[in-house]
């Protein structure tokens, strides 16, 4: 019961939240009413920071669409079928084609992001005049406060460019402060290097995890630290930057060596396989209690679905065992299927394609994302995976990056991941690194080996801007031109800058 009555009590200053935050970019979460009753007691505060990560949880799609939208991952291309789709795109298709602007943004709100830092800046001012909290539990929320800051202003960095800078818990709704304008990519990355600093202080020597993994740690804050610097690497930071980075993955396998490669590249996203030892961070998802809010837009419905093929397994599929349960608004490109080596594992665990039969003959029609292949229920599929954000394959591609700007060889850290991905296949003299055509590219080669091995992670969008300040990559792999370099940052929508006549439209997007 007492567990019970936390839970409530968390989701009424969660729901208060929500109301609250219409006009004020989610700037004002509580009222001051609830405020000073609540912080009385450890369980409140842990209650609280559980209501932290859950609504962490709820940035899911957010972290998807702006991790890998816009990329060359989704989208339709010559041999697609529409009737395959089942449903019109729906205005989703304005990410990949990327036409976006401030009446389809694609995101809106800055993700929504601004209500769980709000969340945060509260627990931070809390945990530092609280005395019941004890020394072992403050260092460990404070660690994970500031080092989940710094990943939502590190997202909207990204995406965004000058977003507003918040640090300070907002309990009541100040009409003076509803305009408040954005602070430059130079102050909001400041912050953020800040936040990673004090994260890593605040956990010290504690290296743990908890809620298998679901919760904060400061494993997730050094690969955080990894992606920042060497991000920063690209934009001036250089070798400097680079050997942060480098450090701060070889500070995680130093300090936690229970992190690997599972054997099974699919074993990894397994419903029943959470906390393994591959994952650093994910987001958590268990039966009766959360799923992820992918089928709305990723899968296909099961009535359409069974009228296809699935040639691999020389079968029609059926409404039993391919009971999707979704409506396809983004299916996978065909030309992203084809990219993959058969021989590769991952092409077979993370999309799966659908064919015509005709004459004895398969015809591709579409292919779909099949990586989070959810559990049955009662005859229903539930999507109860966890979401990966960091895992130790990311860990050994950013440490090849990091060795390629270096100048540093490349290849222990390249061959681990093809190895297994390839796993009985595995020829080094064939797939192995250097002896890929790619691979006279280090950086493209580890573009690639990215592309296959996270597809489905919110990672691609990322790395192609991450690896070229000037938006090289982009401009090679997406729909966006060099004349039209602008379109590196997203636009703001209309209805944020409507209520915030402080903030400005990202330049070449059309102002109001």
């Amino acid at each position: 019961m007492k567990k019970n009555i936390i839970i409530i009590i968390t989701a009424l200053i969660i729901g208060i939240a929500i109301n609250s935050c219409t006009k004020q970019l989610d700037l004002a979460p509580v009222s001051s009413l609830s405020d000073a009753s609540y912080w009385k007691t450890p369980d409140q505060v842990d209650a609280f920071v559980s209501g932290i990560e859950q609504a962490f949880r709820s940035g899911t799609m957010s972290f998807e669409l702006l991790g890998e939208l816009r990329a060359d991952v989704f989208g339709t291309d010559p041999g697609s079928s529409s009737v395959f789709t089942g449903e019109a795109t729906q205005g989703v298709e304005n990410l990949w084609n990327n036409t976006l602007d401030g009446n389809n943004p694609g995101v809106s709100n800055f993700g929504g992001f601004y209500f769980n830092i709000n969340q945060i800046n509260l627990l931070i001012s809390k945990l530092n005049t609280l005395d019941f909290v004890t020394p072992e539990n403050k260092n460990y929320y404070l660690g994970m406060a500031y080092g989940m800051r710094a990943f939502y202003y590190f997202q909207m960095y990204k995406s965004w460019g000058n977003v507003i800078i918040q640090t300070e818990p907002t309990t009541a709704i100040d009409v003076a402060n509803l305009a408040k304008p954005a602070s430059g990519e130079d102050s909001v990355l400041a912050l953020i290097k800040s936040d990673i600093g004090l994260s890593i202080n605040s956990f010290g020597n504690d290296y743990s995890f908890r809620n298998q993994k679901g919760y904060w740690s400061k494993a997730a804050t050094l690969m955080l630290k990894a992606h920042v610097y060497l991000w920063t690497s690209y934009r001036g930071g250089g070798t400097a930057d680079a050997t942060t980075a480098l450090n701060a993955l070889d500070d995680i396998q130093t300090n936690v060596p229970s992190l690997h490669l599972l054997p099974n590249f699919e074993d990894v996203f397994a419903s029943g396989n959470k906390g393994n030892a591959e994952i650093i961070l994910a987001i958590h998802n268990q039966l009766n209690e959360s799923s992820l809010p992918f089928a709305g837009t990723f899968e296909p419905q099961t009535g359409l679905i069974a009228n296809y093929y699935d040639s691999a397994q020389n079968r029609q599929f059926n409404v039993t065992d391919d009971n999707w349960g979704g409506l396809l608004r983004a299916p996978i490109k065909i030309a992203t299927f084809r990219k993959f080596d058969d021989k590769d594992s991952r092409k077979w665990a993370s999309v799966t394609a659908a064919y015509n039969l005709a004459g004895g003959n398969y015809q591709i029609a579409g292919a779909f994302v099949s990586k989070y292949k959810g559990e049955q229920n009662a005859g229903s599929r539930v999507y109860t995976n966890d979401y990966p954000i960091y895992r130790y394959a990311d860990l050994l591609l950013l440490k090849a990056e990091a060795e390629v700007i270096l100048g540093q060889d490349p290849s222990n850290e390249i061959n681990l991941v093809r190895a297994r991905a390839f796993g009985s296949n595995y020829n080094p003299a064939v797939q192995g690194y250097p002896n890929q055509a790619i691979d006279a590219d280090p950086k493209e080669a580890i573009l690639q080996e990215r592309f296959y091995e996270f597809i489905f992670e919110g990672k691609r969008w990322y790395d192609l801007r991450r690896m070229d300040a000037d938006g090289k990559y982009v401009f090679e792999y997406t729909t966006i031109p060099s004349s039209q370099a602008y379109k590196l940052l997203w636009p703001i929508d209309r209805n944020t800058l409507t209520n915030n006549p402080a903030l400005k439209q990202n330049p070449g997007y059309p102002t109001f």
